[in-house]
């Protein structure tokens, strides 16, 4: 089994020359924090993710969670590298600095959660929901409510889940049935969740639900769903851990991946009903809701990046060592490894160029959030706000589509070896699955994008970023004559791009369904592209970075080829996406029910 090392160097060449970390930085609220403080804080997630997360991967896989009366075991040293998680300060990473949080840029905390996905996702997923909730609270919760939730959760003594779906309602949350009656300063709730991630467990001293549920006079569908807190146990007034609510874990899934994390089916309210506090109010649980929903979609397209980071060095390292046949041409001679054939060579750009492109991709969105957040200029902060909004459906649904692309491709890498689960391989593409699913699957990511993001604002936002795009022509111009078909092929894109965008824009108002019926393709054309971008932004800060003699050279002239090639293998698919999403939609709209 091959062990975890987190690509610094990316890393850091993503975070400051694509994402633009010295503009982040600058930011109010960042005096205090240097880039060589944001380096060293990688440098030591690496650290702690190679020697507590990543051994734990595999065994947690093997053993998964276990359910006996309604408590929750997590895998064996699960708990204490917990324990060491929340020591060591991990959890309150990008937190507010006024609960206890560290309070650095979400960019930077995007790069940390890299780290631990590659390492071991299903540990990951805990803190990451955390984060999640103190998100919602800290927009939405009463000043009590934070002072009462939010240390605890920043220091992760309590953890947090997101309590949306039921067995009837999935992703049409208007079906929502859970009930909360009030009954004197709080409310009591009775119904059932499915699919809670760590909605039990033993590795925290509390665990703090956020449900949605109904109080009974509200209106019928999403206008009528409210948002409450509902804790595993009671806080006394002292803020101490009291008497155990009346919530209980009755199952937990038996799933393809992420064996270690459990996903539970809560029960609320089985005896005298489980204790909640309303956050807010009433009837505006969903608004408040995709507070957290949004936040957590990027950390999803992240968790696909992370899985396909390792499933990348997990397929180098066997490619590396594993010995089969010789080099083309060869008669005779000694046998090599099969990094030597030019297949494999194939399949392992595939996968570090979509990789590389995801990461820079990724933590650009990032950029933009610091930005929205923070930026003193208010047109700036509007413009940084509509590019997070645009990319982060991209984020979630193109990241974690690539993600798990790159796992299956790196089982191919293995051959047969890659099918035995001893191997390790197929764990990648098991665990990856499921991201393309979380907080809504891709063709929900994909009608929010072409629906709220394109078509709603015109394509104002996309076409000033098909702009930018077409501002590198000169610059990739200045590369030679080695990329000439790779600029071609990068304009040839921009121009599908742009193409189907106004498609979009001209049919949203008069064919809608024409449009949702090929959301999944734009939206994979827009991730393309869009990952095109910034890796034709990679060659050229890569080249410039050349002429100096103290450069890494052989990090950059890798980062060139690899840009290169994914000019020339993967843009090309670009035309394809753009055909289907302009000529597409009567096809998928030509068959009735009773066709199928």
């Amino acid at each position: 089994m091959s062990i975890y090392n987190a690509p610094l160097k990316d890393m850091h060449f993503a975070l400051h020359e694509i994402a633009g970390l010295d503009e982040v930085l600058a930011l109010p609220g960042f005096e205090e924090i240097t880039a060589e403080l944001v380096d060293a804080v990688l440098a030591e997630a690496g650290r702690f993710a190679r020697e507590v997360l990543d051994p734990l991967n595999r065994s947690g896989d093997t053993t998964g969670a276990k359910l006996d009366n309604g408590v929750v075991t997590a895998p064996a040293g699960y708990r204490e590298a917990y324990a060491k998680f929340i020591e060591a300060g991990w959890n309150g990473l990008g937190a507010d600095p006024r609960y206890g949080g560290q309070g650095l840029p979400h960019t930077v905390a995007m790069a940390v959660q890299e780290i631990w996905n590659s390492a071991n996702m299903s540990f990951c997923l805990a803190p990451m929901l955390t984060s999640g909730v103190l998100e919602a609270l800290r927009h939405h919760a009463s000043p009590e409510q934070l002072e009462v939730f939010v240390p605890k959760l920043t220091a992760g003594e309590w953890s947090g889940t997101m309590n949306l779906t039921e067995p009837q309602a999935g992703s049409d949350l208007s079906a929502v049935r859970t009930q909360a009656v009030p009954q004197g300063g709080h409310y009591l709730l009775r119904g059932t969740k499915i699919f809670i991630t760590w909605g039990e467990h033993d590795m925290s001293e509390n665990i703090v639900h956020l449900v949605l549920a109904r109080t009974p006079d509200a209106p019928e569908g999403v206008k009528g769903i409210s948002l409450f807190i509902v804790p595993k146990f009671v806080p006394n007034a002292d803020g101490s851990v009291g008497e155990r609510n009346d919530v209980k874990c009755v199952s937990i899934e038996r799933k393809m991946g992420i064996h270690a994390s459990p996903t539970c089916v809560l029960s609320y309210g089985e005896g005298k009903g489980a204790i909640g506090y309303l956050v807010g109010e009433e009837n505006r649980g969903l608004e408040y809701m995709f507070t957290m929903m949004n936040h957590a979609r990027l950390g999803v397209g992240i968790e696909g990046i992370g899985l396909a980071e390792r499933a990348y060095q997990h397929a180098l390292d066997y490619a590396r060592t594993r010995v089969q046949g010789r080099e083309i041409g060869q008669r005779s001679g000694d046998r090599v490894t099969i990094i030597h054939h030019p297949d494999v060579k194939r399949m392992l750009l595939s996968m570090k160029a979509q990789v590389e492109a995801m990461r820079a991709l990724a933590y650009t969105a990032g950029a933009a959030l610091d930005k929205a957040r923070r930026h003193p200029d208010p047109v700036e902060k509007r413009r940084s706000q509509a590019l997070v909004d645009l990319l982060t459906p991209i984020v979630k649904g193109w990241c974690t589509e690539q993600g798990v692309e790159v796992a299956s491709t790196g089982m191919q890498v293995h051959g047969g070896m890659g099918f035995v689960e001893e191997t390790g391989a197929a764990q990648y593409l098991r665990d990856a699955r499921i991201t393309t699913i979380y907080e809504g699957t891709t063709g929900i990511q994909a009608n929010d994008l072409v629906g709220r993001k394109v078509a709603f604002e015109k394509g104002a936002t996309a076409m000033t970023l098909i702009e930018e795009m077409r501002a590198l022509d000169a610059p990739l111009a200045a590369l030679g004559a080695d990329f000439n078909a790779a600029r071609s092929n990068f304009t040839a894109a921009i121009d599908s791009l742009e193409a189907a965008t106004l498609w979009v824009v001209d049919t949203s108002p008069v064919a809608p369904n024409a449009v949702a019926a090929v959301a999944v393709p734009y939206l994979k054309l827009f991730g393309a592209v869009a990952g095109g971008w910034v890796m034709a932004r990679s060659a050229i800060v890569a080249r410039a970075q050349c002429e100096d003699p103290q450069s890494d050279r052989e990090f950059l002239t890798a980062k060139m080829a690899t840009a290169r090639f994914y000019a020339e293998h993967i843009l090309p698919q670009a035309r394809a996406h753009a055909d289907t999403v302009i000529t597409g939609s009567s096809s998928v709209l030509a068959l009735d029910e009773a066709q199928f």
